[in-house]
């Protein structure tokens, strides 16, 4: 992905672009894996060698408040971060540990998520856990 579009992204969400936000911005674009921030640290370090995970914790975190990236606390132990903020689920395999996308159209409901009137929402997170294909076949 070429840095105009991810420097126009990450100003169309009210952040100032810098070498920092634009590489780690591309990394989630880049690699759908919901990496941790410490995958995603040890990755780019050798690239920016200035960086300091706490540039990278702190980068997460804006991305996540100004909804650039998603921050997936489907993992009790670590959080996960996914650039793709279009409305789909998550399925986490609790055996190999990988976080998958389901599309939205693919997730059934037998009704429209709903909160009482008084209450305002601003986003549902549908997390799924479990086995995947693979790991299921394993056993």
């Amino acid at each position: 992905m070429d840095d105009v579009k991810i420097y126009q992204h990450l100003a169309d969400c009210g952040i100032k672009p810098s070498v920092q936000r634009i590489a780690i911005m591309r990394y989630l674009m880049e690699h759908r894996t919901h990496p941790s921030a410490d995958e995603i640290y040890s990755e780019l370090v050798n690239k920016i060698p200035t960086l300091s995970k706490t540039t990278v914790y702190n980068t997460l975190k804006l991305l996540a408040e100004q909804n650039a990236a998603l921050m997936l606390t489907i993992d009790e132990r670590n959080a996960h971060f996914d650039g793709d903020t279009t409305p789909h689920a998550h399925f986490l395999c609790k055996q190999c540990g990988t976080v998958y996308d389901i599309p939205a159209h693919e997730v059934l409901t037998c009704a429209k998520p709903c909160v009482p009137g008084e209450f305002h929402t601003d986003s549902v997170d549908l997390y799924f856990r479990g086995r995947c294909p693979k790991c299921n076949c394993e056993n």
